[in-house]
């Protein structure tokens, strides 16, 4: 179970794994980087917890520990207990969730062929750069029963700190892997059944409702950055065009949102 140890020196080396967060969480290809997985929360601290990435330390103020409760029988690591000025002076900010936890992740988490392997619905992006577009799109994932979701070129890191956290964590329970080549690597989908179906509102585009009716097997769903969408080697490499059909004025959403409707709408059921 993890070892509560109260510091109260900010300057305790012990807490530099949680040190200037603005900077420290930078993915692990940029200068300076340290390529941890960051947990804000008792909800996703929890769930990283129950994750693969090996946790290495925590930090946070005592009514948060409490309230993590049996969870921290789950971890043997060190759990630095601090006030929350402390804890800002350390962090670099003022921290309203209490907690965090600082865990190291295996590169990469997964492979492309390891994402597919037994998945019916997969989310497959380009250009999602935006964090909290990313979270959001993770965590619709996981609650609408999306098997795995695989990144073309142009998106960020999923397992950044801001989108670890609007994720609500479940970035670390979602699989996913980084295609190598982008859009050439989509091949690997059709090649193990799966129908290719590209998010786009342009006219020539079938009905997202079209496409569950048809009810393909297997069914990997795109979605581009906000804004300009995806491009046209994208769609051009999916078999097929989809909307979702909107009133007249209206021709687009936010990215997660979109990602929701399909999601929702293409899933096999759920009981």
């Amino acid at each position: 179970m993890a070892e509560l140890i109260t510091i109260d020196d900010r300057d305790d080396p012990r807490l530099d794994d949680f040190r200037d967060l603005s900077t420290a969480d930078r993915r692990p290809d940029r200068p300076g980087g340290r390529g941890f997985v960051i947990a804000e929360g008792t909800v996703v601290v929890e769930r990283l917890f129950k994750s693969p990435y090996p946790v290495r330390s925590l930090l946070g103020v005592e009514r948060r520990f409490r309230e993590l409760g049996g969870d921290l029988d789950l971890v043997d690591v060190p759990g630095y207990v601090t006030s929350a000025e402390t804890m800002a002076d350390v962090v670099g900010f003022h921290l309203n969730r209490g907690i965090l936890a600082v865990a190291d992740r295996p590169v990469p988490p997964s492979t492309v062929e390891e994402v597919i392997d037994g998945a019916r619905v997969l989310a497959v992006l380009e250009g999602v750069g935006d964090h909290e577009n990313l979270g959001s799109l993770f965590r619709n994932a996981a609650a609408l029963g999306v098997d795995g979701v695989l990144l073309g070129a142009g998106c960020s890191d999923p397992l950044y700190r801001r989108s670890v956290r609007v994720s609500m964590g479940h970035v670390l329970r979602v699989p996913f892997a980084t295609f190598g080549s982008w859009p050439g690597d989509l091949e690997l989908l059709r090649e193990r059944g799966f129908r290719i179906a590209a998010l786009t509102p342009r006219a020539d585009s079938v009905s997202l409702r079209q496409l569950r009716d048809q009810t393909p097997e297997k069914v990997a769903l795109m979605l581009g950055a906000e804004g300009p969408g995806l491009t046209e080697e994208a769609i051009a490499a999916a078999d097929v065009a989809v909307r979702i059909p909107m009133p007249e004025g209206v021709d687009s959403l936010n990215v997660a949102t979109a990602g929701a409707i399909a999601f929702y709408e293409t899933r096999p059921p759920l009981s």
